[in-house]
């Protein structure tokens, strides 16, 4: 029986072998935003921001096209600097967070650009809809300890949307031509990762 239990340690790892590669991360919302910026008027950018993300990011750093990412935000979150204008984009004529509370991103492939820079390709789902996005990534950084003994590293996730896409279709047109919300959206993500 003790031989039994001694070989099946050893190839344990052989069988399974997500058991010894990979650390599992989460965001500390403290130190990372998720931002998004639009086009206003035809004139101007509103940029914005989510307030309550929560993330789960597993780095092999020995392949780390097996990265994975699993992020919630509660959509109800959203932060624009004006309290109408907030509560408008909480409505039904855009996240209508009542029936749609969370928007989520999973991954599904991990791309190596360089050293420093991936493509990570997963499903975003905004307003019940989701869709297949691209988001370039740079990092995740080498690992530091901080001052409290935890482990952290980072990274910068860029990417865009048409919010159309996403049943996000609220406008008006404007007198003098345009409309007053822009369709493209620039996603900015900046995270920084403690080790669980």
């Amino acid at each position: 029986m003790k031989r039994f239990v001694a070989t099946l340690i050893v190839l344990l790892p052989f069988a399974f072998p997500f058991l010894t590669h990979g650390a599992v991360w989460q965001v500390d919302s403290n130190h990372s935003s998720f931002e998004f910026k639009i086009r206003h008027l035809t004139v101007s950018n509103v940029r914005g921001t989510f307030t309550k993300p929560k993330a789960i990011i597993t780095i092999d750093d020995q392949d780390i096209t097996q990265l994975k990412v699993e992020v919630t935000i509660d959509a109800a979150s959203v932060n624009t600097g004006n309290t109408m204008r907030d509560d408008h984009l909480r409505g039904p004529d855009f996240f209508d967070v009542a029936k749609y509370p969370e928007i989520t991103f999973v991954s599904k492939k991990v791309t190596k650009v360089d050293a420093d820079r991936l493509k990570v390709t997963g499903d975003l789902t905004i307003h019940g809809v989701t869709r297949e996005i691209t988001m370039d990534v740079e990092g995740p950084t080498l690992e530091v300890k901080d001052p409290s003994g935890n482990f952290r590293r980072g990274a910068t996730a860029t990417g865009k949307i048409n919010r159309k896409d996403f049943g996000l279709t609220w406008n008006r047109v404007l007198d003098t031509g345009g409309v007053v919300v822009g369709e493209e959206v620039t996603i900015y993500v900046e995270v920084e990762l403690i080790k669980k």
